[in-house]
């Protein structure tokens, strides 16, 4: 086969995987621009805003983002990260005493036996029962909602996460696509210039 011939052919090749890199390169932005303004308009729509600085308790102000996001509104993937983690998260431990809304359904089911067996027998600490069974349904309750709401908040956040490695694949599709550009014309130039026909041989030991 002949050097430029081949030359030719590696060329039209590199050519086209530049162009297939460019392609990949638009899906991937467009990916990455639709999770950035989707993760931005469902979160803005729900208008959370982090609290003000002079606001923060001294726990909250341990928290770097909860400092660094102070009176701004919840937009982005990573202030959804830090209002789970770090706000809704430090909240419910202290509501629930480091218990969960799982776990408190074992010592709601107790409250309410002892309960009912303290009404069965007409003892005297009913009232004060009560008091702590209504306790303990309004910290299920309250983690369920806390609980939920961090769930929702970290799947924003990690819808954000794909559509920054999106981005980063755009990227470095149009990255490629410029090398394999350049080499496809570097060989396009190469079969051109020669002077003259060169054939390929293997050479082969007798």
């Amino acid at each position: 086969m002949k050097r430029r011939t081949l030359d030719l052919i590696f060329s039209t090749g590199g050519i086209a995987v530049a162009i297939l890199l460019v392609v990949l390169g638009f899906v991937f932005k467009q990916n990455a621009d639709f999770a950035h303004s989707y993760v931005k308009d469902q979160l803005s729509e729900q208008k959370i805003s982090f609290t003000a600085t002079e606001f923060l308790s001294v726990e909250e102000k341990a928290s770097s983002c909860l400092v660094r996001y102070a009176g701004t509104p919840l937009d982005s993937g990573k202030k959804a990260e830090c209002y789970a983690n770090d706000y809704i998260a430090l909240h419910l431990r202290g509501i629930g005493g480091g218990e969960t809304y799982a776990t408190l359904g074992t010592i709601q089911t107790k409250a309410k036996g002892a309960l009912a067996d303290a009404t069965a027998a007409h003892a005297s600490n009913i009232n004060a029962l009560q008091a702590d069974l209504d306790k303990v349904n309004g910290q299920r309750e309250t983690m369920f909602k806390g609980e939920t709401l961090r769930g929702l908040l970290l799947t924003s956040y990690g819808f954000s996460i794909f559509g920054e490695k999106a981005a980063l694949a755009g990227i470095l599709g149009f990255l490629g696509a410029i090398v394999m550009f350049i080499a496809g014309m570097a060989g396009f130039v190469h079969a051109f210039a020669s002077t003259k026909e060169k054939q390929l041989s293997v050479k082969t030991d007798k």
